[in-house]
């Protein structure tokens, strides 16, 4: 365990030394350096795939879930759309570092400044595309950063690192450093990441709901910040004037991959819509190969059934009175990640967009859309949903600033 948080310690300290280079950096130099990485990122396909195909063998061997599985492939498709991403993130306009506020009494004015943060840290398990997405999102947002991924992906997020992020950040004149990646598999590495305060002051959290609250809970006692991704799972509610093509549609839509968050969890259906769009459903679930699990429930009603690797091709179907209720259930039993109405009517819509309280809402269209890429063009270090003021739903680059207010004499 020593030797395990000093190696993590000695990341983070790497990191908070070059994060100067980065946060003086030019817009330009910044943007270099991203473009430089979708290229290398091609350049290198090969050898990241290589690496990609062994962790995948691996993580075979040890059982991993068909939906894990799917998280930790990078396929050639997927490569070339991380640095399509690269690329748009690149080409997007850069935060106003000064933003004049009013003025002050006095001949004065006040200007709000946005700061880097200076190091943040990112905690994530089997996904080696989130290695690109958060560096690149640090970089654009002029962090340091100390990302750590479970064993599974470790190989994979090596050699994203030594082809394509760190030479990139070389060849914009920016320290390499700035990026670190824990070299340790242990859990033991989650733990050490959210104890150095005075290092990595906010730790992105993703990853299963119990163990990131774990960390959340670790993190806060040792005074360290977090934006936290612990639970997914979407929500539809089939209002009764829903039109039975779109709900079939929307279910297909939505289980178009079983492993992440923003998929459909739960259907909630009105019980006099329920004969009419059942036969739809029902056809759209079986195409998909996911099987209904219908009441009785044995479970809780908004379990995640992307976290069950045996299950995981099951969504949770459930009749209810009407809007009330499905809102009720929607707020007070699921994560709060997303729920969307599949209704013709405007009024239902606007009654549940009121109603729900959640990160994203949706009027007939799939949960699946909330996603950092789909809904701003850019990726995402996460969803937060924390239920207080700051960054909700996906966080880019401009959500990872601090504020510092500046009054000055006021210009002539």
């Amino acid at each position: 365990m020593d030797e395990v948080a000093k190696a993590v310690e000695e990341c983070a300290r790497s990191a908070k030394r070059a994060a100067p280079s980065l946060a003086a950096a030019s817009p330009e130099a910044i943007d270099a350096a991203l473009n430089a990485m979708a290229d290398k990122l091609v350049e290198h396909a090969d050898v990241v795939l290589e690496a990609n195909k062994a962790d995948i063998a691996k993580a075979r061997e040890d059982g991993m879930s068909a939906g894990l599985l799917d998280r930790l492939t990078i396929t050639p498709e997927r490569l070339t759309g991380m640095a399509e991403q690269l690329r748009l993130l690149a080409g997007a306009p850069h935060q106003e570092r000064s933003v004049d506020v009013s003025t002050l009494a006095g001949g004065l004015r006040l200007v709000e400044r946005r700061r880097p943060v200076g190091v943040i840290g990112a905690n994530y398990e089997a996904r080696p595309n989130v290695t690109v997405d958060v560096a690149s999102q640090l970089v654009k947002s002029r962090n340091g950063g100390v990302l750590r991924t479970g064993s599974a992906a470790l190989g994979s997020a090596q050699r994203l690192r030594e082809t394509v992020i760190a030479p990139a950040l070389s060849e914009a004149g920016i320290d390499p450093d700035v990026i670190q990646l824990v070299p340790r598999a242990e859990r033991e590495a989650a733990s050490a990441l959210v104890r150095f305060p005075a290092l990595v002051p906010l730790v992105i959290l993703r990853g299963s709901g119990d163990s990131t609250r774990a960390l959340a809970t670790e993190a806060a006692v040792h005074g360290v910040r977090t934006l936290a991704h612990a639970d997914g799972g979407g929500v539809l509610y089939v209002d009764e004037a829903a039109d039975t093509d779109k709900v079939r549609d929307l279910v297909f839509n939505s289980l178009d991959r079983l492993g992440v968050c923003n998929r459909l969890n739960l259907l909630l259906i009105h019980e006099d819509a329920h004969d009419r769009v059942w036969p739809g459903i029902s056809g759209a679930l079986a195409e998909r190969g996911v099987t209904p699990s219908l009441a009785p429930h044995e479970h809780a009603i908004g379990y995640e059934w992307a976290l069950d690797s045996d299950r995981e091709a099951t969504v949770t179907v459930a009749k209810v009175s009407g809007l009330p209720e499905a809102a009720e259930i929607a707020n007070e039993r699921t994560s709060g990640l997303a729920a969307g109405i599949a209704t013709e009517s405007s009024e239902a819509a606007d009654a549940f967009f009121d109603a729900y309280t959640g990160t994203g809402v949706f009027w007939n269209a799939p949960t699946r859309l909330l996603d950092g890429f789909k809904l701003l063009a850019v990726p995402e270090t996460g969803i937060n949903l924390d239920k207080v003021p700051g960054p909700r739903g996906p966080v880019t680059y401009t959500d990872l600033y601090v504020r510092q207010y500046a009054v000055l004499p006021e210009l002539r």
